[in-house]
């Protein structure tokens, strides 16, 4: 990832990323509030409302297998770009992270995806796994809140659920929350809100290119 030409560094602490590594290997997740500065998610909800008009309908499935299906999910995306200031910024911290957990915990992540996701009033995303073990080479996924000031009855929860441990965590999406999960093992859903809602999903990919296979950039 060419970040060079952004005068930005990451502002995660190692106390920080030593934290997220400890939950990872612990529990294969964390919900970490006001995890990156206000000011930049103030930066990226502005980023993303002034590109409402090229938000695209989100599909389901990768490559041949991509498809809209609004049975399924009803949400708008728009892919993350260096080349915007406020985006690159972003894609810095996530940077940073994915450096620290190769360190910290051998993970082999080589490369990382993010789109910004708009969900109107009503909108969802049923219940899925971001990959299937042995067929992705998705295999950490993020989530970052863009919505001041949330309250519980406007809705839109981020469920996840632990199938190990038989329950669900219900995660409030509010501006500065940011949620790291292993992508093959934690199914999780998008309950309908009652406002517009927006948030960047992300995915760490290890490289699983071969002589007869090249992955994909998304």
């Amino acid at each position: 990832m060419n970040t060079s030409p952004v005068q930005y560094s990451s502002t995660l602490t190692e106390e920080t990323l030593d934290l997220i590594a400890i939950a990872l290997s612990q529990h294969g997740y964390i919900i970490l509030e006001n995890a990156l500065p206000s000011k930049l998610v103030n930066n990226l909800l502005i980023a993303a409302t002034e590109q409402a008009a090229q938000f695209k309908p989100a599909g389901v499935g990768r490559d041949d297998q991509h498809q809209l299906n609004n049975i399924i999910r009803t949400d708008s995306i728009l892919w993350l770009t260096t080349s915007n200031p406020v985006e690159s910024a972003y894609l810095i911290e996530m940077e940073a992270l994915r450096e620290a957990m190769n360190k910290r915990l051998f993970m082999g992540l080589f490369d990382y995806e993010a789109s910004f996701a708009h969900y109107p009033s009503g909108a969802f995303y049923k219940k899925h796994l971001d990959a299937f073990k042995g067929q992705t080479n998705r295999v950490l996924t993020t989530v970052f809140y863009l919505n001041e000031n949330w309250k519980k009855e406007q809705g839109g929860d981020l469920v996840i659920y632990d199938t190990k441990n038989d329950l669900s965590l219900q995660v409030k999406p509010e501006a500065g929350t940011l949620v790291v999960f292993l992508s093959d093992e934690f199914p999780h859903e998008v309950k309908p809100a009652n406002k517009d809602r927006y948030s960047i999903a992300g995915w760490f990919r290890v490289n699983n290119s071969s002589l007869s296979r090249v992955d994909p950039a998304h």
